[in-house]
């Protein structure tokens, strides 16, 4: 393609442009090859290999590699140039749930190993401590870049350097720090080397995360949660970083190798293990879901993109925003948010690890281009073959490797004490080596998640999987020579490949034609690596990469692009030719690069990419959206202009690209559809939606309008709008709607204050004091009040024992159990020996009345029982019985986030109590009978998180062994929803 028509003025090309647009992409589409539709990627059927206890496809075998006593508790690997993997341990994982005296830990801290084959036989003979360092606790990523050893372990990035190659680290330094998530699932994670040469790697929402980068540039990303973790203190939302954008929860970043440029490049995440780079540069990654939701997924990551576990700010919870009807994981994620990116795969239930991108073909062609996620929950490494759909992928899962048998893989099970094994394989990590195989580490242990461990030993081991009957060798790569550099570039394994590509890029011109022939490689990714390579080698590799633009495979003419944009300033000739392109994925890619540009500058090019949007493609309205972020207003009248109409005959394009944009100007538009009867339901309720995300008066008034209609439909959910806008973004707006009756105030707890006014006089005789204590003891508004004096230790011993009386007979059972916590139980504790019930033959049928007379007054299973703590309806398919017990037994040692109850006390002397579900200008309560209290922050006077779960101690439901018995015997059968 010419650059002529490109390189004239601005002018010149606004009247040029949208008369040559069908011209260009029709001549585009005749001189680009068609994408090569592959044959369905499938495993076929799977055997069993005795010497693993795996599944595996009939083409694969696996061997083990490697085991304890040579490394302890694998979180993460890599591998070196030498093929050596290294591994990082997690022993003293957890040590404040995990009994130091019970479970094996390191004093000195946990442990970098570096494990070798030196006889090529498939097994690991040797192993040796790289470091060890109090600094590393529970680490969870580990990457060998060049003679770096970069090791991820809250709050900081270490970099370990190895300076004369005697695998002893001669210098430490601490390359970047104030990440959240110290010993923590949901902290930091590996780096990995991009295709670019830069570093990207990604951290959990264990925030906050206060990162400043060598150059001095701020990160700042927080959100509400709080859990898991006594370190865990002062996450907040509402954080803002020195690029002026709100990042919120877990984060994806890239940063150069000298620690500046630090970028983020996604957020909203709740705890994705690891990000996984193409060649192409393409980002993947998974995400945790919060347990029983069943809304595990697996992701392709856009540039700039909101995942969507918060809202945008982070204050509130998927919950606090979910909309009448809305499936449970599309609330989870808030899939139908406008700004948020779809999902991918959702997986179920489970706990995603490791992930990384196999590009070699030494497994067999098939495998070239897989996506392999490692998910510790259901025993098994997920694989896909990623296929473009639109602006986006479309993921179909396949299992790889398990220890189970395919009917059993959606059945994740985090805690198995059985005698059968099979489900202790807990593969934490998935790694392709230099010789093309692929290592899968198996934490190994019959609990994974809540933060706690059954194995106390720290047994693990590595498993080598390749082509059956094929012999992988480990290459020798020699990086004093261009060509074993270019060997490094093209070898397997991610990292090793940065090693050949920063040497290649510094020989510069010098080596072009080298790298220049690995353009007529067969494989694409290779031919990627040449072009990020051939961008960084000076004016004549990037007219080489220039060329690519006009590549037959939009995927490399992608690749081109991004390249370009690292290493010039000025991509508006790039962005102007590739908007005609007629690869929807290649215009993405352009608008999500447009994001930070000044308007006057993109404005023709961000309209010519809008035109070509027909309505049914979220990830391009998601990439139109975040190239118009900021832009929203002025960019209106001109998208008007040019693709509107008469609001009820908007075209699909132009219609949800007004929900993805929402601007003030098109309140009216948006009104006149939501009222309109000739457009369908759905039409009309996205039109609802786009004015629910417009912070403006007009918008509550179009609002309110449509509330006041006889719309069957659409004026309940725009009164549910206003309900739930009252609460948080349109709280100082003015709105009139029908009010729900009053459920805190002064007047409704005025009996109970007068109480609390009695046992808070100086003047009042000790008799009445008491009397006072114990009216309050015996009731649920008066218990709060109690429990929140206790905690400011405002009560004397004499008020405290005559409390202590009667509050443990509180009508509302949460108080009773928490508090505990604060007066003299008059019942002695009653031990419950686990041996003895797990000896007991439980009947499910006495179990489930068991569960209706005891359980069901908080937990639900199916449509029986009550939704206030986690629903049941698949508990059997995650705990086995002893791990049932232990939940039953020891509520307070794993409470999920969410769950924690908190205590407002309100300036005027009134309380709440229940689970936190937004916090901002209007802290939002879910209270134990569902209700929700809606508390503005300004008139709270103190706030209290109690670390004990409320759910009671089976004694304090009169239960005994055998309830228990039939109990878990009734728990452990509920496999559906």
């Amino acid at each position: 393609m010419s650059y002529n028509l490109f390189k004239s003025g601005p002018a010149s090309f606004s009247m040029a442009f949208f008369c040559m647009s069908i011209l260009v992409i029709s001549l585009f589409t005749l001189s680009c090859q068609k994408e090569v539709q592959e044959e369905p990627f499938s495993l076929g059927e799977k055997y069993y290999d005795d010497s693993t206890g795996l599944y595996l496809p009939e083409d694969l075998e696996a061997t083990l590699w490697a085991e304890s006593p040579q490394f302890f508790n694998p979180t993460n690997m890599d591998v070196d140039a030498k093929g050596r993997i290294w591994v990082t341990e997690a022993l003293n994982y957890r040590l404040f749930r995990n009994d130091p005296e019970k479970f094996k830990n390191h004093a000195s801290g946990d442990r970098v190993m570096i494990l070798e084959d030196k006889d090529g036989d498939g097994v690991a003979e040797t192993s040796k401590v790289f470091v060890q360092d109090e600094d590393l606790t529970a680490p969870l990523g580990i990457s060998v870049i060049g003679n770096k050893v970069i090791v991820s372990s809250g709050p900081s990035i270490i970099i370990y350097t190895d300076e004369n190659g005697d695998d002893t680290p001669d210098k430490k330094e601490v390359f970047l720090t104030g990440f959240g998530g110290l010993d923590h699932d949901h902290g930091l994670h590996a780096v990995v080397a991009g295709p670019d040469g830069k570093y990207y790697f990604n951290a959990g929402n264990a925030g906050p995360h206060i990162v400043t980068d060598k150059s001095g540039w701020t990160l700042r990303s927080g959100s509400l949660y709080n859990g898991g973790s006594p370190h865990m203190k002062d996450n907040a939302p509402g954080m803002v970083s020195d690029d002026g954008k709100m990042w919120v929860g877990g984060i994806a970043l890239r940063v150069n190798p000298d620690g500046t440029g630090m970028k983020v490049l996604g957020h909203n995440f709740r705890n994705s293990y690891e990000l996984a780079l193409d060649s192409y540069g393409n980002m993947w990654q998974n995400d945790n879901d919060d347990d029983g939701n069943k809304g595990v997924r697996v992701s392709w990551l856009m540039e700039g993109g909101n995942m969507g576990y918060f809202n945008t700010d982070g204050s509130r919870k998927w919950q606090a925003d979910r909309r009448p009807g809305q499936a449970t994981v599309t609330a989870h994620w808030h899939q139908d948010d406008p700004g948020v990116i779809p999902l991918g795969d959702s997986t179920g239930a489970g706990s995603p690890t490791g992930v990384t991108f196999y590009e070699s073909d030494l497994m067999g062609e098939k495998y070239r281009g897989t996506l392999l996620a490692g998910e510790a929950g259901r025993n098994v490494i997920l694989a896909y073959k990623p296929e473009t759909k639109g602006a986006g992928f479309v993921l179909k899962r396949h299992n790889l490797i398990t220890s189970l048998k395919e009917e059993e893989v959606e059945e994740a099970k985090s805690r198995a004490t059985d005698e059968d094994k099979s489900k202790w394989f807990r593969p934490s990590d998935v790694l392709v080596g230099t010789d093309g195989a692929i290592y899968v580490a198996d934490w190994y242990d019959g609990m994974v998640g809540g933060h706690r461990m059954i194995d106390s030993v720290g047994y693990g081991r590595i498993y080598r999987i390749t082509p059956k009957g094929k012999n992988l060798p480990k290459p020798e790569i020699d990086l004093s020579t261009t060509s074993g550099q270019i060997a490094a570039l093209l070898n397997p394994a991610v990292n090793v490949r940065n090693a050949g590509f920063a040497l290649l890029a510094a020989q510069g011109s010098q080596a072009i034609e080298e790298v220049r022939a690995v353009l007529e490689d067969e494989n694409p990714y290779h031919q990627a690596r040449a072009i990020w390579l051939l961008a960084q080698m000076g004016d004549e590799g990037v007219l080489e990469v220039e060329k690519q633009l006009e590549a037959g495979n939009p995927d490399l003419r992608l690749t081109a692009f991004r390249a370009l944009r690292q290493v010039k300033s000025d991509i508006i000739t790039y962005a102007r030719e590739l908007s005609a392109d007629p690869s929807p994925k290649v215009r993405r890619e352009v608008a999500v690069a447009l994001r930070d540009m000044p308007l006057e500058a993109v404005e023709e090019t961000l309209i010519q990419l809008a035109s070509q949007h027909e309505g049914a493609d979220r990830y391009y309205v998601e990439a139109l959206g975040l190239a118009m972020d900021g832009k929203e207003e002025e960019i209106y009248p001109a998208l008007h202009q040019k693709l509107g109409s008469d609001p009820v005959n908007w075209q699909p394009g132009y219609a949800d690209l007004m929900w993805r944009l929402h601007p003030i100007q098109a309140i009216s538009g948006l009104k006149e559809r939501a009222m309109a009867n000739q457009l369908t339901a759905a039409q009309q309720q996205k039109a609802v939606t786009a004015l629910g995300f417009i912070n403006e008066q007009e918008a509550v008034n179009a609002m309110q309008e449509i509330a006041a209609s006889e719309i069957a439909g659409v004026k309940d959910q725009a009164l549910w709008w206003l309900r739930y806008r009252r609460n948080n973004d349109w709280n100082g707006f003015d709105m009139e709607i029908p009010e729900l009756k009053a459920n805190l105030s002064p007047e409704i707890q005025k009996e109970v204050l007068d109480l609390k006014s009695t046992i808070e006089s100086s003047n009042a005789p000790t008799a009445e004091k008491v009397q006072a204590a114990k009216a309050m003891a015996r009731d649920k508004t008066g218990g709060l009040m109690l429990l929140g004096l206790a905690e400011k230790e405002a009560l004397s011993p004499e008020l405290k024992a005559a409390v202590s009386e009667v509050i443990f007979d509180n009508p509302e059972q949460a108080i009773q159990v928490l508090a505990g916590d604060y007066f003299d139980h008059p019942s002695p504790e009653t031990a419950f020996s686990l041996a003895n019930i797990m000896a007991l033959d439980g009947d499910p049928v006495k179990g489930k009345q068991v569960y209706q007379g005891k359980c069901a007054t908080c937990h639900q299973i199916g449509n029986e029982g009550r939704n206030i703590g986690p629903n049941l309806s698949m508990i059997g398919a995650k705990l086995d019985q002893e791990g049932l017990l232990d939940a039953i037994t020891n509520p307070s040692a794993g409470v999920a986030f969410g769950y924690e109850m908190w205590l407002i006390t309100l300036k005027d002397g009134t309380v709440a109590a229940g689970f936190l579900q937004a916090d901002g200008p209007i802290v939002v309560l879910e209270g134990m009978q569902n209700e929700a209290y809606n508390i503005s922050s300004e008139d709270i006077a103190s706030r209290k998180r109690f670390n004990t779960s409320i759910m009671p101690d089976p004694a304090q439901l009169d239960m005994n062994e055998e309830d228990l018995a039939h109990l878990t015997a009734y728990l452990s059968g509920l496999r559906s929803e």
